[in-house]
């Protein structure tokens, strides 16, 4: 089951739809009349106060999580309880059902950490904020995982522990389960800190057998409880289940005797004992009902014709006949139970069972239980259904963003090739397009609007569903003109859409005006652009909009940075990080543009490992096609980064790439001409630097800059300063670009010999430079500022971010002298504080890498950019140096 996002109009402890499963994972289990409590075994697991962590271990049917119900219902404070499922293996399924059983309990999470909206992954900061938040609680608070058996992802077991591990004695967590769980267990037991219950701990003995016996009303003498002991082995479910068939018939005693061979199997045993034990009408009723995973009584009047459903459910529960309740007027079947009577159906009714499916999905379908209804759907191979019912009920926006997106695709995976009709087709092209084969998801789109072309009574929402895939391929292509159309399109019909659909999915509108965006920005038209983003990244937040908010804050980030103002855009791409943190968004998409502007800036602050490390993560998980935007983003950053590590000749390549696109983009053209003249120029190679500026067609004032460059070089101040004086006054770029003019004029001023307006301009350039920590144009300019940044007013300007020495003090008094004159030290960003932390206090490489929970070439990666900021080459004089700076 996938979890949804969390509104402010939802209660705590339910599911945002509303769905009573949700509900039902996070109560306890009720304990039947019959249900026996065990003396010795509760007072076992009252140690589980005291260890972090306790595991209940035993085979099916044993009685674990009654045991652990009932021992957690006598205790004084709630317990957070969590019936955990298959679709568990998600990290983000199971980490947004831990949260809410937490919430369920009164446990009060703060500290920001939110429900993933991703259903593959998790970040950590959700974690650390979790274990931080339980270490601060006055009382230990209890935590149960039942079923943890259905869990086998080690990614989980990690991440479990690692919670575990940092939330001190805040938490008590008791796992219940059919298999040792994935956790280092033995570094639990060698250190006292873990309470077991095992199999051979949970088997009844024989007086607890003549108790549990005794409370199903059957009377046996000790003898028989023995030999029925013996015959189980204390199993409870075994126990039960003769009780229940022993009292069936004639002569329980009897029955008890016979009770081992003609009945080896549970299958055989529930069969024979329960099922045909019943009236035929209820019998019929099982045996359909077993295609549900849940079911209440007007569902199971649909699927079996009949009126009475309720009353048999509710006999059928108070007979404990291996039907539960759930809660809201819904039941389940046992789920051995339901997976025999399933088998027994197919045998005595074949062809019954996708009939029965079919319906089970219209009647969901009609009752708003929409993901229910498609798992019913693709079951009983009902494509054309299943597909409808996305489209219709303008879904397709969910198979890319949200909880479930991952579940729809892999659900519409297995959709068969002979399933024909617009809505199959739309949705074969959505997951092409989301997965980024444009080969395929072109194909598919064609052929579903070929399809809308011939039927013009086709419904608005299946054609809204069109507009946006249209917007996205337009987005992927790098097609303006076909991204408006699409936009245009969607605002036509969006009077035609039921207003219950568009507030149920913001997520469509989002996707459309963000691919709609992402083209425009391709176009240049940044301020259009804008527009369109800056609605995505101003709507409310919540999982089903995290993506598109995350991506056009990304998109943001990018349009601030060509602008030429890297704080903006520093601000906007940290923002975009945030987002993806709190939702544990993955970088798969190909749309991860704010990483790629953050290193970006970075390269304008000369921070090179620090931009080269994101620029190789976001490599790590590019996907195999980007569109046009993030490649010509992460092309130029990376461009960027080679020229300023002094490969020149990389850079020029980098510049000369191609970024595949319908539509040439003016932007990636003049940042590409821009880059190719610095590289030129970084050769010393004049007029291929000059032709590659003459190519710039939009972005004046850079262009002006890099040609002003090049003549400098060639020792012409005057013709430098030309270009410069000839710039319009209403064209005002970002500090980016106007901190490089500014030097042109002081670089032309240096070589006609006026001193004063050299320093004049000097300073000026490192006022507007410090507020944004732009150390490239500096370095950059050549080797005639060098001589006047350790002079003067100019020193004391570029004192603590650009070279060695003190800088202005908060209170505009002179500052402390700098007890290193000789090497600047640029700030060490957070995670290299903690590393160098971890060199004082003698830790290895691998011991820090544990510590902060990264890998050790990451940490290495840190220790690079700690020597080179501090001018060292090992770590004694790392940390001597750090302390003289009082960083330590």
């Amino acid at each position: 089951m996938a979890v949804t996002e969390e509104t402010d109009a939802e209660p705590e402890g339910l599911d945002p739809t509303g769905d009573p499963l949700l509900r039902t994972r996070l109560a306890l289990p009720e304990r039947p009349g019959t249900f026996l409590r065990r003396v010795r075994l509760a007072r076992h697991l009252d140690r589980a106060l005291k260890t972090p962590l306790t595991m209940v271990n035993g085979s099916a049917g044993a009685g674990k999580t009654l045991l652990v119900a009932d021992w957690a219902a006598g205790l004084p404070e709630p317990v957070a309880w969590l019936t955990t499922d298959t679709a568990d293996q998600a990290p983000g399924i199971f980490w947004a059902y831990f949260l809410q059983a937490l919430r369920a309990a009164g446990v009060p999470l703060t500290g920001g950490a939110g429900c993933p909206a991703e259903a593959t992954r998790v970040d950590r900061r959700t974690l650390t904020c979790l274990a931080a938040a339980l270490e601060h609680r006055d009382r230990p608070t209890v935590v149960v995982l039942d079923e943890f058996d259905r869990v086998t992802s080690p990614e989980i077991a990690q991440q479990l522990q690692f919670v575990l591990h940092h939330a001190g004695g805040g938490m008590r967590l008791v796992l219940v389960t059919r298999t040792e769980p994935l956790l280092p267990l033995h570094r639990y037991r060698a250190s006292g800190e873990i309470t077991e219950i095992r199999n051979a701990e949970l088997a009844f003995t024989a007086e607890e057998a003549h108790d549990l016996l005794s409370r199903h009303g059957l009377r046996l003498p000790a003898s028989a409880v023995q030999a029925l002991v013996e015959r189980t082995q204390g199993w409870a479910a075994g126990l039960r289940l003769c009780a229940l068939a022993a009292l069936q018939g004639p002569d329980p005693q009897a029955y008890v005797k016979q009770f081992e061979a003609d009945h080896s199997t549970v299958a055989d045993f529930l069969l024979a004992e329960v099922l045909d034990r019943q009236p035929a009408g209820t019998q019929d009723l099982l045996l359909r009902i077993s295609v549900l995973d849940r079911c209440c009584p007007d569902l199971v009047n649909a699927l079996t014709l009949r009126r009475d459903a309720e009353p048999i459910l509710a006999a059928l529960h108070r007979e404990n006949a291996f039907v539960h309740y759930l809660g809201h007027s819904w039941y389940s079947l046992h789920p051995l139970f339901a997976e025999i009577l399933r088998a027994h159906l197919r045998e005595r009714r074949p062809g019954l069972e996708p009939q029965l499916r079919g319906r089970a999905a219209r009647w969901l379908r009609r009752s708003g239980a929409l993901p229910d209804a498609l798992a019913q759907g693709a079951a009983a191979d009902d494509w054309e259904f299943t597909a409808r019912a996305v489209v219709d009920d303008l879904a397709i926006g969910q198979l890319f963003t949200g909880l479930r997106s991952e579940d729809l695709s892999a659900l519409f995976a297995r959709m068969s090739p002979e399933a024909e009709g617009p809505a199959p087709d739309l949705v074969r092209a959505a997951r092409e397009l989301g997965r980024r084969d444009l080969a395929h998801g072109l194909a598919h789109l064609h052929r579903a609007e070929e399809q809308l072309g011939r039927n013009r009574a086709e419904p608005a929402p299946v054609r809204l569903s069109c507009a946006l895939l249209e917007a996205l391929a337009a987005r992927l292509t790098g097609s303006p003109g076909r991204a408006e159309r699409a936009a245009e399109q969607a605002r036509r019909l969006r009077p035609d859409v039921p207003e219950h659909l568009l507030d149920e999915h913001p997520e469509l509108t989002a996707l459309l005006l963000t691919h709609l965006g992402s083209a425009r920005l391709w176009a240049g038209r940044f301020e259009d652009a804008r527009i369109a983003l800056s609605a995505v990244a101003g709507s409310p937040d919540g999982a089903a909009m995290a993506l598109p908010r995350w991506e056009a804050l990304g998109h943001l980030a990018l349009i601030d940075y060509l602008n030429g103002w890297p704080g903006r855009a520093e601000h906007k791409a940290l923002a975009a990080a945030g987002q993806a943190e709190r939702y544990s968004l993955p970088q798969r998409s190909g749309s991860a543009i704010g990483p790629l502007v953050l290193a970006a800036v970075l390269v304008d602050r000369d921070e090179l490992d620090e931009a080269e490390a994101l620029l190789d993560e976001r490599g790590a998980s590019r996907p195999a096609f980007e569109d046009p935007v993030a490649e010509a983003a992460r092309t130029l950053a990376r461009g960027r980064l080679l020229l300023a590590r002094g490969d020149a000749r990389a850079a020029l390549a980098a510049a000369e790439a191609t970024i595949p696109a319908t539509v040439s983009s003016p932007w990636a053209q003049d940042h590409s001409a821009l880059l190719a003249s610095a590289a030129h120029l970084a050769q010393g190679h004049l007029e291929p630097a000059r032709k590659a500026v003459e190519r710039v067609t939009r972005h004046r004032t850079a262009r002006a800059v890099e040609e002003a460059r090049a003549r400098l070089a060639e020792g012409r101040p005057d013709r430098a300063l030309a270009l410069i004086d000839g710039l319009p006054e209403k064209d005002r770029p970002g500090p980016a670009v106007t901190v490089r003019a500014t030097l042109v004029r002081a670089q032309a001023a240096h070589q006609t010999g006026d001193h004063t307006t050299v320093g004049r301009l000097v300073a000026r350039a490192l006022q507007d430079g410090r507020r944004e920590q732009l150390r490239r144009p500096f370095l950059e300019a050549g080797p005639w500022i060098r001589p006047l940044l350790s002079t003067g007013r100019l020193r004391h300007l570029a004192g603590g971010w650009l070279v060695s020495g003190p800088g202005p003090s908060a209170d505009g008094g002179p500052a402390a002298p700098d007890p290193y004159p000789v090497r600047a030290v640029e700030a060490l960003s957070a995670r290299e504080r903690d590393v160098l932390r971890g060199l004082a206090e003698l830790m290895s490489t691998e011991e820090i890498a544990a510590d902060l929970h990264v890998s050790v070439n990451t940490v290495k990666t840190h220790l690079k950019s700690i020597y080179r900021k501090l001018a060292v080459s090992r770590r004694g004089d790392a940390v001597r140096r750090a302390r003289a700076l009082r960083l330590l």
